[in-house]
This record gives structure tokens, sequence and C-alpha cells, in this order.
């Protein structure tokens, strides 16, 4: 081994590859990671490039390699059909971004809600536990209009564009009010903000919550797109695409993401120390949530963009605290981060930031299932390496 270079320890690599210590040492039992023996007899060590090796060999491609015209990460940047996200964030309606994805136009024309699907999701939601999160809502929402809607099965992309302002309309409209101030008749982000929030609506408010829809809206193909793409394959209606979708969504490691972040900007602003935030948090081991993204070396563009638009205490803490981190670390912070932070500006819970993630991504996984419809059914299948015992 060459003690020159950078080693690891056990928990180190676990928290470089997203896995736990014991699937360490799986690898390392399969001969798929070498490991080094501690000078003092105790743990392993591990070099770096053979981790970095490792990670970059679990990420090839094992499935059909997917042509998608709809999203583009380039240079730091996030382009959807060719407009940078920022921009659009700043200047347009989710709504109209939502058509884009799927016809390749903006179109600022409101969705059409049924009241009497919102009639529907609401009973079938009214009876789940005060533990239920707001994403827990939504998925009973979309099985609930599946059920109801007779041409579930029509695949055609006009039908699937109308069944998605028609859904997301639903699950926005059906979930609990905390606001008072609400209208059957509002814009889209409008009654979503008063879902979230029992503040009344402010125009910098609603304009920071209509920006975390757009930068949401897709991200090519990421955990939750690909489980979309995978159900679109076998020609799963749209609302069994949706519901792909948000299960694999509801992972900490995804959408649920800025859930963890959250505590961390509350606790920074309610002691205004973001330094001892970080501090304190690092000293009882754990990674800092809101921070690192491998798609964007130079920082997240959605995070820079969002945090602007809240402004505030709570944005102003969230930048301390990406100063300190990145001071430190060098690591930037990511969208979770940001989401986090407007859920604390706003007076929002904890698990807001998912709720607001699972409704944009909505509009993503749709279009890529439009593409997907188009395609040759049942691509995916990609073989396992088996590792087990040997047939006897």
């Amino acid at each position: 081994m060459d003690t020159n270079q950078p080693l690891l320890t056990t928990e180190e690599v676990a928290e470089r590859l997203g896995v736990k210590p014991a699937t360490v040492y799986a690898y390392v039992s399969r001969g798929l990671l070498r490991s080094h023996r501690n000078a003092d007899g105790k743990g392993s060590l591990f070099a770096r490039s053979d981790v970095d090796t490792f990670a970059a060999g679990r990420r090839r491609d094992t499935t059909p390699r997917i042509q998608t015209g709809i999203t583009l990460i380039r240079d730091g940047s996030l382009f959807y059909r060719g407009r940078d996200a920022t921009v659009l964030a700043a200047t347009t309606t989710f709504e109209a971004v939502a058509s884009l994805l799927w016809t390749g136009e903006l179109d600022e024309t409101p969705f059409p809600i049924n009241s009497e699907l919102v009639k529907l999701a609401e009973r079938v939601t009214e009876h789940l536990p005060p533990t239920a999160r707001l994403t827990d809502h939504l998925r009973v929402t979309v099985a609930a209009a599946a059920s109801a809607d007779p041409l579930r099965f029509d695949t055609t992309p006009a039908a699937v564009a109308a069944t998605g302002r028609q859904l997301l309309t639903t699950m926005v409209h059906a979930l609990p009010a905390q606001n008072s101030v609400v209208h059957l008749n509002a814009p889209l982000v409008d009654a979503l903000w008063a879902r979230l929030t029992r503040e009344r609506p402010t125009r910098s408010g609603i304009q920071a919550l209509n920006a975390a829809l757009i930068l949401l809206a897709d991200h090519d193909i990421a955990a939750s797109t690909l489980a979309a793409r995978v159900a679109a394959s076998t020609r799963a209606h749209p609302y069994a695409v949706v519901s792909a979708g948000l299960a694999a969504l509801d992972g900490p490691l995804h959408g649920a993401a800025s859930a963890l972040a959250y505590p961390l900007v509350a606790q920074a602003v309610d002691t205004a120390d973001p330094l001892g935030v970080v501090s304190d948090h690092l000293r009882s081991g754990g990674t800092i949530p809101g921070f690192g993204h491998p798609l964007y070396a130079g920082g997240d563009p959605r995070a820079t963009a969002l945090l602007r638009m809240i402004g505030g205490p709570a944005a102003d803490t969230a930048n301390r605290l990406a100063d300190a981190v990145r001071t430190r670390s060098g690591v930037l912070p990511n969208v979770d981060l940001a989401l986090a932070a407007l859920a604390v500006r706003y007076a929002m819970p904890a698990h807001a930031g998912e709720a607001i993630f699972a409704v944009a991504r909505t509009a993503g996984w749709l279009a890529h299932a439009m593409e997907e419809y188009a395609d040759r059914p049942l691509r995916f299948r990609p073989s396992g390496r088996y590792a087990g015992e040997s047939p006897t």
C-alpha cells in the first residue's frame, strides 16, 4: 500500500459510498474493495483512490441508455428544453414550466380544477392519522384519482398532459388547509401556500414558493425519475407512474432530504450562531445535511437562486452556514438547504420541503413518461451480478 496517499476509515468509506459499514465489509469479503489492516490491528483502512475507482464503477449505467430532450445539466447550469431553469424561476409560473416540459411550449393558462375529484381525495385522506406527512396525503390522493379515471390508460401525449394538469390541482387542493385565506380557483402556488403555512401569503413568499416548484420540476434521470420511467416502460398509466416516482422520492437521501436540513437551519436561526451549530453537529459525528451534489462541482444553481429569492434571516443564516461548511471542507450547499430555509422562513413544517419537491417533480415524471411511452416497451431489464453461494 502506498502510505503517501490519503487513507479512509471504514466509517468514512461508508459515508462516501452512501452505505452502512456492514455493506463496506461485504464489498471487501466479496473481493470488490481492497482493505488494509490498521497499524494497531483494529479496524481497516482504505486507499482513497481505490474507493473512488470502486464508486465510479458502481455509477456505470446498467440500464438502456436514456435519450431525453427534457432536461440538460451542463457547466453548472440547469436547462429545461434549452431554457435556463433559474431564469424561468424568476420570470414565469410553475404551470407554464410544467407545460414546457410536457409540450415544449410555455403556457401560463391556469390548470383546471375538478371539484368532485378534490372532494373524493379529501374524503379518502381525512381519516389518515395526525402523524401522516403531506406526502402520505399525496400518495393516497394519486391512487384515488386513478380509481376515478376510467380513461387512465390513455397514454397519448395530449391525454397525459391533461391528466397532469388535473392531477396536480387535485393533489394540492386536497391537502389539509392551514390558512383560511384559500379559494378554489386560486393559482396552484397560492393554493399550495395555504396548505403549508398559517402565515398570510406575501408577494415575496409566493414568488419564492413558485420558484422552488420550478427549480424542482425536473433534474434529468434522478432516482425517482428512473423509477417513473421504468413504470412507464411497462405501460403503466400516468397515475401509476407518479406513484412510482413518489415511492422513490420518499427516501431521506432524495426527496425527504430537506427535512434533515430543517432542524439545522432552524437551530442556527434561533441561536444566531451558525458556526456553533455546525460545530455541534460535527462533534456528534453527523454529516451536514443540505450540502454537496455530485452534478454541481461549483455549487447547486438551484440553491443559489432560491436562497436569493427567500431573503430574510433564514436565507442569511443558510448562507452563513454555507460559508462555515465551505471554509471547513469546500462543500457547497444544495437545493435541500434552500428548501429548508424556505420552510423555516415562512413557518412551514419540517416536511414541507418534501411536499414541495413531490408536487414539483410530478410535472417532470409525467414529461419523462411521455418520452417512455413513445419508446420500446419493457426495455429496462438489467442483469444482477450474482455474489452468493456457488451451486452445488
